[in-house]
């Protein structure tokens, strides 16, 4: 496993967005969240040790772009490049999350066709509203691996509208942070429920830091918000 942020900083665009870790933590050190800049690191993905073998060895996964968004519009004069890089590693396969798949169309490379094989693009939804307008555009989007993210849940999500043998997991957590908002356990039960009458992969990733079970509300420490979420053996693989 690899990270890779080509550049860093983005700007909030959903009710999910609120309380971003990205922003949360540049504003401990005093950054500008943003200020949308090229990272230094930006080709990672091709630099060479001093034995000519790459810094990031065959077989990675490299999760790409975590703290921004890959399809950000003030990246569109560096993503071109990036996208090279990409095509040129088919060895690695590159993971990245969005909240911008309306701009796919727009930030595809022009020998794109049905998708990179290598690529894995993962479509978040907080909420029944952007569950309805982000999954429809990325149902049919050309995309060869497909993952919906639900996180951070802010409420119920009914996805049986759009769930299919497309997706290739879904993936559910709560909200992290001193003003998470609640998440319940019931909503990340029945997203669990929609997957399993399709044959699809959940995961329960995080709990949060506020989380309801039986009508009591729990404060989850981070350091235990992702083992809490294990021992709950919702995982359905």
């Amino acid at each position: 496993m690899a990270g890779w942020n080509p550049w860093h900083g983005c700007h909030r665009i959903s009710e999910g967005c609120r309380h971003c870790y990205v922003f949360r933590m540049d504003s401990r050190y005093g950054r500008i969240p943003d200020t949308v800049r090229k990272n230094r690191e930006f080709t990672l993905p091709i630099q060479k040790n001093r034995d000519g073998s790459y810094k990031i060895p065959a077989g990675e996964v490299v999760y790409t772009c975590f703290t921004s968004d890959f399809f950000l519009e003030d990246a569109d004069a560096w993503r071109e490049e990036a996208w090279r890089m990409i095509a040129r590693r088919q060895d690695l396969h590159f993971f990245m999350i969005t909240k911008r798949i309306h701009r796919l169309s727009q930030c595809v490379p022009q020998d794109w066709g049905e998708g990179y094989p290598n690529v894995t693009i993962c479509c978040t939804v907080e909420n029944q509203d952007r569950a309805d307008f982000r999954l429809p555009i990325y149902r049919e989007a050309p995309i060869c691996h497909k993952q919906l993210v639900c996180s951070p849940l802010l409420g119920p999500i009914d996805l049986s509208d759009y769930l299919g043998d497309w997706v290739e997991q879904l993936t559910v957590g709560g909200e992290s942070g001193n003003e998470a908002r609640l998440c319940r356990y019931e909503w990340v039960l029945d997203l669990r429920r929609q997957c399993m009458l399709r044959g699809i992969p959940f995961r329960f990733m995080q709990t949060g830091a506020r989380f309801e079970r039986d009508g009591r509300i729990f404060r989850v420490p981070r350091k235990f918000q992702h083992s809490q979420a294990k021992k709950a053996g919702l995982d359905y693989l």
